[in-house]
């Protein structure tokens, strides 16, 4: 697949899905606790969504930061716009403001805290 085609696709998936998630894995199986974080959100909000897993092959990240002017995954479209990242999803999820912007009710308010990130032992080192 070329880089045209990759983008291609990219913009496609955003146009298509209503809610769209780029992450590193999947929902089941998320790769960073950032990308786990906001697919936790998401399942909180009661929202459906696609996910696109950008691990596969690295020019899938870089064209969808190209397009999307924004560096860091995860990143979430909402009706083809970019809503942004792990912490701008997770301020609107706590504000309300992601379930306005999904078009779903927003969470009991003992609910309306963000999943935390998973906590992770320390770093592998090479000695």
């Amino acid at each position: 697949m070329t880089d045209e085609q990759i983008r291609d696709e990219i913009q496609r998936a955003i146009s298509e899905e209503r809610v769209l998630l780029f992450m590193k894995g999947t929902p089941d199986m998320p790769r960073c606790g950032f990308s786990a974080r906001v697919s936790q959100i998401l399942a909180a909000s009661g929202v459906d969504y696609a996910a696109m897993d950008i691990l596969p092959d690295p020019r899938i990240r870089e064209q969808l930061s190209s397009l999307s002017g924004w560096p860091t995954i995860p990143q979430l479209f909402v009706g083809g716009e970019l809503v942004g990242g792990c912490d701008i999803v997770t301020e609107m999820f706590e504000s309300g403001e992601l379930a306005e912007t999904l078009g779903v009710e927003p969470p009991q308010r003992a609910e309306a805290t963000a999943p935390q990130m998973p906590a992770q032992g320390p770093p592998l080192q090479i000695e």
